[in-house]
């Protein structure tokens, strides 16, 4: 998959390594440059789909969107199986992942948000899944 020169931005962030399109995210993940860590819960990967080969470290666990307790632990894990390898952290919208990415960061680890999320933003009508974000791009998932 070749990448357009937008589609290759990184945003600088606060706290993280940055912000990228989740073409370039999987871009990465196919070249084994990254490792996609998708912070969604259990029953939102469940329910709404998931992408082939993510690793799933919740942020947040269903149904009382209590922090993992164990999330520092499952990274740093994931990380010692891929050293080198940069974290690209997915969940619906882009706004769970930007906090696990700062987390990452703060554990010493290269962390990435993935814009937009898995559902991408709501329409007017509220709704997710219209406006961009993973399966809007066309990129692997299934259900």
């Amino acid at each position: 998959m070749s990448l357009t020169a937008e589609q290759q931005t990184i945003v600088p962030a606060n706290g993280y390594a940055g912000d990228i399109g989740a073409r370039l995210a999987w871009h990465w993940v196919q070249n084994q440059q990254a490792v996609l860590v998708d912070v969604r819960t259990d029953a939102e990967r469940a329910w709404v789909g998931q992408v082939p080969g993510a690793v799933a470290i919740a942020w947040k666990q269903w149904p009382d969107m209590a922090m993992n307790p164990d999330f520092d632990a499952q990274l740093l894990a994931l990380a010692q199986r891929a050293p080198g390898a940069k974290i690209v952290l997915l969940c619906r919208s882009g706004v769970r992942s930007v906090a696990a990415a700062q987390r990452a960061s703060q554990l010493g680890l290269e962390a990435y948000n993935i814009l937009q999320g898995f559902e991408g933003d709501a329409n007017a009508q509220g709704q997710r899944g219209q406006l961009g974000g993973w399966r809007y791009q066309g990129l692997p998932w299934s259900q």
